[in-house]
């Protein structure tokens, strides 16, 4: 499964807002140093989809629009 994903890295709090038009908007508490951001990404959208986080890969990690596959998840 493929899913569209636009991070806020920095914000207040850590949050999975899924959008009318399939995409996720993720806000992270993380810096986007030292790839911070993108593993706490990993972590929310596998809990998001109830799956490990070694299934969920992000395909642009310096992006903060980013493609993300998600493996052996039908959708």
């Amino acid at each position: 499964m493929i899913i569209n994903v636009k991070v806020k890295p920095g914000a207040l709090a850590d949050k999975v807002e899924r959008l009318s038009d399939g995409s996720y908007l993720i806000y992270t508490t993380e810096r986007a140093k030292n790839g911070k951001a993108n593993l706490s990404v990993i972590k929310m959208i596998a809990r998001e989809f109830g799956v490990s986080s070694t299934l969920v890969k992000i395909k642009n990690p310096r992006s903060r629009k980013k493609i993300i596959e998600i493996k052996n998840l039908l959708a």
